[in-house]
């Protein structure tokens, strides 16, 4: 069978993983603990490993023994980990450790190194060989390392796989389905990359997979861990990126997870008020444990070694950092110095990134974190946190509150258009309208949207007209492409059916324009996160809601105009500056008849009057539609209207 290890002797663990082990520099744990198929001195069988040092007993039960705990006890390591060859066993057989607590107690605990487990309500692990599959991205994975990842266009598809699609009778497709359908999906869509929700084991499908038990073991409710290679591996032919929701911050309390995992607090804190998360019913992680941190970095390693994944997205980021962050307690929680933050977290995020960038130099690795704290993708050498991408929630947040206002209250606020420009390039920045916005109530995007059944449509094509062109790389939850008028239910598929009707068939052709549009448009995304690449031309119009400004590219030239009209009014002759004389034409306008506008268009070009405007030398006297957006380009050679954009 391909990759089984040979051992002609009883010294494993080696001391010298179980001292990086214990030092918080065993990343890739994965190899030393769990269960393992092997040869010990010719004899096939597995290899267990666990770490569980306040345990009195563990012994591996199974359907091999009937589950009975005193016929395979495990032997006990100075280490605190405890060992077992068991031979004959295989790929497939299904297993847990019965561990014995201080108190005399007995749990079946899940292995927390499982490569694979039964399909939810059945908890066992299963034993499984990982090193089967043949993989065919290797093309993909050469040039990942040469990619500039920065100054390059990035739309990202976020996904619960569990409710993207369903089959009639209610089931999940497979992860081998899904790459038949949603991979052409995405990218017909034009997405760079698909970033799915938690594929980690996790018992309960409302958590969506937050709440994980199975760390290492790709989740059952789709198949099997090949078959989740197959997805990754044709994302990769096709020039699809994967990222992985990533959860190490919290995990669940079910008895067979890692909660009290030797009958003592292990993997959490021993400390009840550090412990415990209540305003999600978890456990926190204890960072302060070197081998928890061996744990978690092993793990965002064993993604990257294994499945080939792109990035990560490390969930609750600021949950993290600050001790109190969501963390309703009856009393505030303080560190050494008596600050709030969470030092040892801090510190298990720096070495997290430094980890992994320094074997995958070409990952992503993305922060969900939604306070002010400074320097996130910032390298951990200059005091950074060492992400190199940060989810602006801050601006998520502006944007939707200030769509959701009626038109006429629209100017008394109109910072919440202009603010995010203040701190927009202090950080490499993802802009999210994720599931997180529409769930629990808070409505899809576009019943966000203020305004009549017409307006909300124009609305919501203007918010996604001013997404592609605000700095910053793109990120869209499922099901907004169509315009789904329901929030999300994880429970069913998208509503595909709105395609039959034709306001939904609009926006959706609107969505692919657009995204096609800002692909072949490098001043939109060449200079994502330098200052450079932005200039105001006109951020003060709050009385008629309009912003004007200009994404420049790097070559000399390489620059468009960008109008929102956040207003119900169409403007005729409005004047707007711009930096140089010429011909300018409409490359772009969200009001176009054929995507369900009003067709407010500029269709000939306009050449540019002497007129110093907006602290602009020349002006341009145009038509703004209403409740949209229109993006300009002046006239080149090679570069007109009707003409790509692309390589500019």
């Amino acid at each position: 069978m391909v990759g089984i290890m040979k051992l002609n002797n009883r010294q494993y663990p080696s001391d010298f993983d179980v001292y990086l082990f214990h030092e918080g520099t065993l990343f890739e744990s994965y190899k030393m603990l769990g269960a393992h198929i092997l040869y010990e001195n010719d004899i096939q069988g597995v290899r267990f490993a666990v770490w569980a040092p306040n345990a009195r007993q563990v012994s591996v039960v199974g359907n091999f023994n009937n589950w009975t705990g005193t016929q395979h006890p495990m032997e006990r390591l100075a280490s605190g980990i405890w060992v077992l060859f068991i031979p004959e066993l295989a790929h497939e057989d299904i297993y847990k450790y019965e561990v014995t607590g201080p108190d005399g107690r007995k749990e079946l605990k899940a292995d927390p190194y499982a490569f694979y487990s039964e399909l939810r309500p059945a908890t066992a692990s299963i034993i499984y060989n990982l090193n089967t599959f043949e993989w065919q991205d290797q093309k993909w994975m050469a040039q990942r390392l040469k990619k500039d990842i920065y100054n390059k266009p990035m739309t990202i598809y976020e996904v619960h796989l569990a409710s993207w699609k369903q089959k009639e009778n209610g089931e999940f497709y497979s992860y081998q389905e899904l790459a038949d359908e949603l991979v052409d999906y995405a990218i017909d869509n034009g997405f760079t990359h698909i970033e799915l929700m938690p594929v980690m084991e996790h018992p309960y499908d409302g958590s969506w997979g937050y709440q994980i038990t199975g760390y290492y073991s790709a989740t059952s409710r789709y198949g099997t861990p090949e078959q989740l290679m197959y997805f990754i591996d044709q994302c990769h032919q096709k020039g699809l990126g994967v990222i992985l929701d990533w959860v190490p911050a919290h995990f669940c309390k079910d008895a067979h997870g890692l909660g009290l995992f030797d009958g003592t607090p292990l993997f959490e804190s021993v400390d009840p008020m550090r412990a415990e998360r209540p305003i999600w019913g978890t456990y926190s992680f204890d960072y302060s444990k070197p081998e928890v941190v061996s744990f978690l970095i092993s793990n965002a390693m064993f993604w990257m070694d294994f499945y080939h994944v792109d990035g990560i997205r490390v969930d609750a980021v600021s949950s993290m950092i600050y001790l109190n962050h969501d963390n309703p307690l009856p009393v505030k929680l303080k560190n050494q110095f008596g600050g709030e933050e969470n030092l040892e977290a801090i510190k298990f995020l720096k070495k997290l990134n430094e980890t992994i960038f320094q074997k995958y130099p070409g990952a992503l690795m993305m922060a969900e974190e939604a306070t002010e704290w400074p320097l996130v993708t910032s390298p951990t050498s200059t005091g950074g946190l060492g992400f190199n991408y940060k989810w602006n929630m801050g601006w998520s947040n502006d944007v939707l509150k200030y769509m959701k206002l009626d038109v006429k209250e629209r100017p008394k606020h109109h910072h919440l258009l202009t603010f995010s420009f203040l701190y927009a390039f202090t950080d490499n920045f993802v802009l999210p309208f994720s599931h997180d916005d529409m769930v629990h109530g808070k409505r899809s995007l576009l019943n966000k949207m203020s305004g009549d059944y017409w307006q909300k449509f124009a609305n919501l094509r203007l918010l996604f007209g001013y997404l592609f062109a605000h700095p910053g790389k793109k990120l869209l939850f499922m099901g907004s492409e169509l315009g789904q008028f329901d929030e999300w239910k994880y429970q069913q598929e998208m509503d595909w059916m709105l395609l039959d009707f034709e306001a939904h068939s609009n926006f959706y052709r609107y969505y692919k324009e657009l995204n096609k549009f800002y692909q072949e448009t490098n001043s939109l995304w060449r200079l994502d996160h330098e200052q450079y690449g932005f200039q105001w031309i006109d951020a003060d119009n709050a009385e008629q809601s309009v912003i004007t400004f200009m994404r420049r590219g790097k070559r000399k030239g390489d620059y468009c105009i960008v109008i929102c009209n956040f207003s119900a009014d169409v403007y005729h002759n409005y004047q707007i500056g711009v930096p140089s004389n010429g011909n300018y034409f409409e490359a772009f306008n969200s009001d176009a008849t054929s995507f369900g506008g009003s067709g407010q268009l500029n269709s000939a070009p306009i050449h540019a009057s002497k007129i110093p405007h907006n602290n602009q030398p020349y002006c341009l006297e145009i038509t703004v539609p209403p409740l949209g957006i229109a993006i300009f380009m002046k006239e080149t050679k090679t570069r007109k209207r009707g003409v790509s954009t692309n390589g500019i």
